[in-house]
C-alpha cells in the first residue's frame, strides 16, 4: 500500500510540474527569459526559490541524519543560523548592490559580474570553468540523497531508477521554461515543503518512541547527555564549521546569488527578505530536530554509527519508514514527505543546472564567438541543461560512499573562490583586479592544498571529515585576500569605477 499511495501522489506531482513548465515556455524564448524571467521575477517567487534552493534532499538525508546522530538537537543551530545569517544576512547585504550593479553591467551571471567588474574576461572564463566542474558533484549529492530515499520507500525499485526519475523530471520543466518555470515550481514546491514539514514533525512527536517535546528530551537524554546539551557538548567543534560552511557559503554560490538578479524592484527585496528567513527557520530548524529524532527509531552499531547499510543518510529514510510504514493516513503522509525531499532536490537541481549550463553558452561559447545567434545561443543553453544533467547522474552513480562531505568539497572550492571577489567588488570601489584575481584562487588553492596535505598525512578517509573546516578556510582566505591584495596593487582609472557604481538601483 505504501508504494501504491506514494506512487499516485508522485504521478500527480509530475503532472503538474510539467504543466508549469509547458506555461512558462512562452517566456523562455529570449536568453534573458530563460535566464532571469525577464528580471521581473517578484517577492514570493523570489524568496522561495531562494529558500527551496538553498534545502535540497541533502539537509534531510545528509546532514540532517549525521548531526542529528552525532550531536543531537544542538544540530537545530545549523538551521538557525542558515535562516538569520544565510538568508536575512545575505539578502541584506548583497541582494540591493548585486541588483543594481548586475543591470549597470548587464551581466546576467556570475562570471560575467567578474568579467565586467574587474574588466578581465580570463576571469569570466576561470569563474566558468570553476562553476561546471565543480557544481557537477554538488548535483551528483543531491541525486544520491534521493536515490536512497526513493530506495527506502519503491524497495523494488534501484537507487539508480529513482535518479533516472528526478533527472528527467527536472530536464523536462527546466528545457521548457527556463528561470519562470522554475521559479513557479518553487513555490509549488515550498509549500509542499512546509507542509511535509510539519506533518512530519506532528507525527513524530506523537509517536511512543518519542512522546512529544518533553519525552524527546528525556528519551535523548537516556542514550547520551551531549545529545541534549543546548551546544552539542563534547561535540561543538564539528557544529561550528558546518554552521559557517552552510550559511556563510551561499554568499557566493552563483545558484543562490542569481535570485538577486532577477528580482522585480526593491520592494520586492524587503519582502523577499522576510519570507524567505521565515522559510529558513521553518525547514532548516525542522529538518535537524527531525535528524536528532533518529536515535529513537534506529539503532546503533557496536561502532556507535547506524546499523543501516547507508550509514548516516539512511537514518532518516529509515525512521520515516519505522514511523509511517503503516496505515492509509499515515502512507498519505509519506506521500507529501516524499513530495517534500523530492521539491527540496528538485528545486536546487533546477538552480544548479541553468548556473552551470549559462557558464558555458554565456561564459566561454560567447566569449570565444561573440557573433553567435540569441537563438542558436538559447538552443545551446538548453541543450547544455541537457548534459549537464547527464553529467551530475552519472556522477552520482559512481560509487561514493558519503554525499555530506562530497557537498562540502564543492560548496567548499566554489564559495571559496567567488565569495571574496563577490562581496568586496559590490562595496569596494578601491578593490583591484589582482585582489579579485587573489579571491578567486582560493577555493581551488586552499580546499586542494588542505586536501592533498591531509590526505597525504592521515588518508584520504580522515582528510574527507575535514571538508568543512576546508571551505570555511577557502572562504575566509578569499574574504582576506582580496582587500590585502588589493592595498598594494593598481587601481583602476575612474572612468571605469563610475561605470561600476554609476548606476541606480530601480
Amino acid at each position: 500500500m505504501t508504494q501504491v499511495i506514494a506512487g499516485i501522489v508522485l504521478l500527480c506531482f509530475i503532472l503538474v510540474t510539467i504543466a508549469v513548465g509547458v506555461v512558462s515556455s512562452r517566456k523562455a524564448r529570449t536568453v534573458e527569459g530563460f535566464l532571469l524571467g525577464g528580471r521581473t521575477v517578484g517577492p514570493w517567487l523570489s524568496a522561495f526559490s531562494y529558500g527551496t534552493t538553498y534545502f535540497s534532499a541533502v539537509i534531510f538525508v545528509g546532514y540532517a541524519g549525521m548531526f542529528g546522530w552525532t550531536i543531537g538537537l544542538a544540530g537545530i543551530w545549523i538551521g538557525v543560523a542558515n535562516a538569520l545569517l544565510g538568508c536575512l544576512l545575505a539578502w541584506f547585504v548583497l541582494a540591493r548592490p548585486a541588483r543594481r550593479m548586475t543591470h549597470a553591467l548587464n551581466a546576467r551571471t556570475i562570471p560575467e559580474f567578474f568579467a565586467a567588474r574587474y574588466n578581465c574576461s580570463i576571469m569570466k572564463r576561470f569563474a566558468a570553468v570553476i562553476i561546471f566542474i565543480f557544481l557537477v558533484p554538488y548535483a551528483a549529492s543531491v541525486y544520491k540523497g534521493l536515490g536512497v530515499l526513493f530506495s527506502s520507500i519503491f524497495t523494488s525499485a534501484s537507487p539508480t531508477l529513482c535518479i533516472v526519475i528526478v533527472a528527467a523530471l527536472t530536464g523536462i520543466y527546466l528545457v521548457l521554461g527556463g528561470y519562470v518555470a522554475t521559479t513557479l515550481n518553487d513555490l509549488i514546491q515550498g509549500f509542499i515543503m512546509v507542509v511535509g514539514l510539519i506533518a512530519m514533525l506532528l507525527i513524530l512527536a506523537g509517536r511512543p518512541e518519542v512522546g512529544g517535546i518533553s519525552g524527546a528530551t528525556l528519551n535523548l537524554s537516556a542514550i547520551d547527555g551531549n545529545l541534549v546539551d543546548l551546544f552539542g557538548g563534547a561535540n561543538i567543534k564539528q557544529l561550528i564549521p558546518n554552521i559557517l560552511l552552510t550559511s556563510f557559503g551561499v554568499w557566493g554560490m552563483p545558484q543562490m546569488v542569481h535570485k538577486y538578479y532577477a528580482v522585480k524592484d526593491e520592494n520586492s527585496i524587503r519582502i523577499a527578505t522576510v519570507i524567505s528567513t521565515v522559510f529558513a527557520l521553518i525547514i532548516g530548524g525542522g529538518a535537524y530536530f527531525t535528524g536528532a529524532l533518529g536515535r529513537l527509531f534506529v539503532p546503533a552499531a557496536e561502532s556507535g554509527a547506524p546499523d543501516l547499510a547507508a550509514g548516516y543518510d539512511g537514518v532518516v529514510p529509515a525512521m520515516l519508514m519505522s514511523a509511517l510504514g503503516n496505515g492509509v493516513l499515515p502512507n498519505i503522509i509519506l506521500g507529501v514527505i516524499l513530495l517534500l525531499l523530492l521539491s527540496a532536490s528538485m528545486s536546487t537541481l533546477s538552480s544548479v543546472v541553468i548556473s552551470s549550463s549559462s557558464a558555458i553558452s554565456i561564459d566561454l561559447i560567447h566569449e570565444i564567438n561573440p557573433n553567435v545567434k540569441q537563438g542558436t545561443q538559447l538552443m545551446l543553453m538548453r541543450w547544455l541543461c541537457v548534459l549537464f544533467i547527464i553529467l551530475s547522474f552519472i556522477f552520482a552513480t559512481m560509487n561514493i560512499s558519503f554525499i555530506v562531505n562530497l557537498m562540502s568539497f564543492s560548496w567548499g572550492v566554489v564559495a571559496g573562490s567567488f565569495i571574496g571577489p563577490f562581496l568586496w567588488g559590490l562595496y569596494g570601489k578601491w578593490v583591484t583586479k589582482a585582489g579579485a584575481w587573489a579571491g578567486l584562487l582560493a577555493g581551488v588553492v586552499v580546499v586542494g592544498g588542505l586536501l592533498i596535505y591531509f590526505t597525504s598525512s592521515m588518508g584520504f578517509a580522515a582528510a574527507k571529515s575535514l571538508a568543512p573546516q576546508m571551505g570555511v578556510a577557502a572562504m575566509a582566505v578569499s574574504v582576506i585576500a582580496v582587500p590585502l591584495v588589493s592595498l598594494v596593487t593598481k587601481k583602476f582609472d575612474g572612468a571605469h569605477t563610475d561605470k561600476v557604481f554609476g548606476g541606480e538601483l530601480r
